[in-house]
């Protein structure tokens, strides 16, 4: 199994990230695609990959929730650091309006502006999209072509919604919250084909049940993907290799 987002490099793991990545291998995990939050993490992220060679996997990006009115310096930084390192993506990228609506349009003129950059560097995004879907689905229309790929991470909206995202020629990112009894989606992900469906935790944030609440980490990929298994009517080795080749096209070998 491939975790496609999980935040491992955050202080949350600082004390245990060996016994961390040991659980994850265990329960099947293979490799962990991390998602950048802003420039502060990155050396975290590249020592990672070099501590646990083939097992970590850095993108490079500014989250919408880290965009104020003083952005430039961290959109600078990503436009840097690109080309200084194989970054396997841009992401977490998109728009947050959850948290704070005061950032809008700033929001919007980041994420543009980091989507021309994956397309100029030919790499995939991964999106994040919360109270915000309608305005990152219209920003993502302007820049349709064969070379705009990627993730919607974190995917918590409706059959609709996920019909659009696959005409984007995009993927669905599926973590814990398809195992909450509220948490919807499991009433219809089976109508959209497993081969458009990737695997993540978004450790340490949305543990699955039976550990929601709790600091979540990429072993528990496995409760995730048993809980596809299940909505699809197959096997856990199925669900994993389908969804593993899923994250490999996005991402690459």
């Amino acid at each position: 199994m491939i975790d496609t987002h999980t935040h491992l490099y955050l202080e949350h793991f600082s004390e245990d990230i060996t016994g961390v990545v040991n659980r994850a291998l265990d329960a099947g995990v293979e490799r962990c695609y991390l998602p950048s939050i802003n420039s502060k993490y990155n050396s975290n992220m590249l020592e990672l990959e070099k501590k646990f060679p083939g097992f970590f996997y850095s993108m490079i990006g500014l989250h919408p929730c880290y965009v104020n009115d003083d952005f430039d310096s961290e959109l600078e930084f990503v436009k840097n650091k690109i080309i200084e390192h194989d970054y396997k993506a841009v992401g977490e990228i998109g728009i947050d309006l959850f948290h704070e609506k005061k950032f809008l349009n700033q929001q919007i003129f980041v994420f543009e502006e980091q989507i021309k950059l994956a397309l100029e560097n030919d790499l995939p995004i991964v999106i994040h999209s919360r109270e915000s879907f309608n305005e990152i689905y219209e920003i993502l229309k302007k820049f349709k072509s064969e070379n705009l790929r990627g993730i919607f991470h974190c995917f918590t909206g409706d059959l609709e919604q996920a019909k659009k995202i696959l005409d984007l020629n995009f993927y669905i990112g599926i973590g814990g919250v398809i195992t909450f009894k509220n948490g919807k989606i499991a009433d219809f992900l089976n109508s959209i084909p497993i081969e458009k469906l990737v695997l993540e935790t978004d450790s340490p944030y949305l543990a699955p049940s039976p550990h929601r609440g709790k600091r979540n980490e990429s072993s528990y990929l496995k409760i995730i993907a048993e809980k596809i298994a299940d909505l699809y009517g197959l096997n856990l080795d199925e669900v994993s290799k389908i969804t593993k080749n899923n994250s490999l096209n996005i991402f690459g070998n």
